[in-house]
């Protein structure tokens, strides 16, 4: 009796270690599918019996679904071509060992080529075989630090962080650049940021937040800048901003999280209007979703609940009551003209903190 409790209790604690390795394969991108996988000899007779073990443990453990009504099916792949049986010889040999073994349980069990319910996967290769039972499905993508380096601009809202998510998805090393209103917004608006941040690293392994002052910007915008070009202003500085950082520190682009014609500075003509202030190269992955599709992204990577906190961000102080929405980039560049661009760049930058997380 002991030593079964003793066994139960080493079987739960490696159930849960694969748990845990299981929810961090599935958080690396570059990994299409896994398995767990179980070595054996390369002999027909072991390939049976294990995978016969293999399938009751699975299939007709304690809890387990019945296998009544159940199809099945035993894939195999062979990258040693010198093993003398072909892959379909093995499929029929241990399926039907299977649905012997099934039989003289008493179960109905049926075979199914196609969209089986159960199956059993085999991979004869050079000197060994391994056996599985599942293959899971994981991020897909390119694995992080293959796409070289970017800089995203994060915001504190929904679609900044899935814009950088995207950006880890195709392989791109993301560090992070936030825009703050300090004093005019609280302390709990840039730990936000650096909530979101940190959920974001689930994906790689450490990021650097820039964290920029913007209030004196946006002062100097209000008092110099037409009221209804304020928000295209603050959007370009930023780029601006961000574009003399990117390239002092070798980044390779810029990542924004707009979504065309969702909100009023993000028409067509008002994101050209912001594109036109630099010459680094913007991704905007969520360019073509509805916010709904954003939405349900965000729930996924765990990043939503943080999002919707009511803290202010730097977006939200000195709106404008009527913002403009189709921008002449003629009449954007006359009142850029009215700033010291240099000046209020270079300030920023100088009074600039850096995070890093890992």
């Amino acid at each position: 009796k002991n030593k079964k409790t003793k066994r139960g209790n080493s079987d739960n604690k490696k159930n849960n270690q694969l748990d845990v390795v299981r929810q961090e394969l599935k958080e690396i991108f570059g990994i299409a599918n896994f398995s767990f996988t179980k070595e054996v000899l390369q002999d027909i007779e072991v390939l049976k019996k294990e995978c016969w073990k293999m399938v009751k443990d699975n299939f007709l453990a304690e809890k387990k679904p019945a296998f009544n009504k159940k199809t099945f099916r035993v894939t195999t792949q062979r990258s040693n071509k010198n093993f003398p049986m072909t892959s379909e010889e093995i499929n029929r040999e241990v399926g039907g060992y299977i649905f012997e073994k099934l039989k003289n349980k008493g179960l109905n069990p049926k075979v199914s080529l196609k969209n089986p319910d159960i199956e059993c996967f085999i991979e004869i290769v050079n000197k060994t075989a391994f056996i599985f039972a599942e293959k899971i499905k994981g991020l897909n993508g390119m694995p992080v630090g293959t796409g070289g380096r970017a800089l995203a601009m994060l915001s504190g809202g929904i679609d900044s962080p899935v814009a950088g998510y995207y950006g880890l998805k195709r392989g791109v090393n993301i560090d992070f650049i936030h825009f703050h209103s300090l004093p005019y917004t609280s302390v709990a608006s840039n730990e936000k940021v650096e909530a979101l941040a940190k959920k974001l690293l689930k994906f790689q392994m450490q990021a650097k937040i820039f964290m920029v002052p913007f209030a004196k910007i946006q002062q100097e915008i209000v008092i110099k800048c037409p009221e209804k070009l304020r928000v295209i202003m603050y959007r370009r500085l930023m780029l601006k901003i961000a574009e003399k950082i990117a390239e002092e520190k070798k980044y390779l682009a810029l990542y924004s999280g707009e979504s065309v014609a969702q909100v009023a500075s993000q028409t067509l003509e008002n994101i050209l209007a912001t594109n036109d202030a630099v010459s680094m190269t913007i991704l905007r992955p969520l360019s073509g979703f509805d916010k709904e599709e954003i939405i349900e992204i965000a729930k996924k990577i765990d990043t939503y609940d943080i999002s919707i906190l009511p803290h202010e961000d730097c977006c939200t102080r000195f709106v404008p009551k009527h913002p403009e929405t189709r921008a002449k980039l003629e009449d954007v560049r006359n009142a850029e003209k009215k700033l010291d661009l240099k000046k209020v760049i270079n300030e920023a930058i100088a009074e600039m903190e850096v995070i890093k997380i890992n």
